[in-house]
């Protein structure tokens, strides 16, 4: 999973806030490649406006994503 050394992850996996951490921080910081970690594109849409991203990450995932 993604590195969240500071929550217990199953705990988060409970809520629909501590679902959208995750996504957060897969997004700004990466997930673990090698174990077949992926962001669901589906999720990133549904959840787009309340993710707190990086400006230059949410441009670079708005033009991948829209072709904006």
């Amino acid at each position: 999973m993604a590195h969240i050394w500071d929550y217990d992850i199953n705990e988060l996996k409970k809520t629909e806030s501590g679902r959208l951490l995750i996504l957060e921080r897969q997004i700004n910081y990466g997930v673990d490649w090698e174990h077949g970690e992926k962001i669901k594109l589906s999720e990133v849409k549904k959840n787009w406006n309340k993710l707190h991203m990086n400006p230059l990450s949410r441009r670079l995932l708005e033009m991948l994503i829209w072709e904006k």
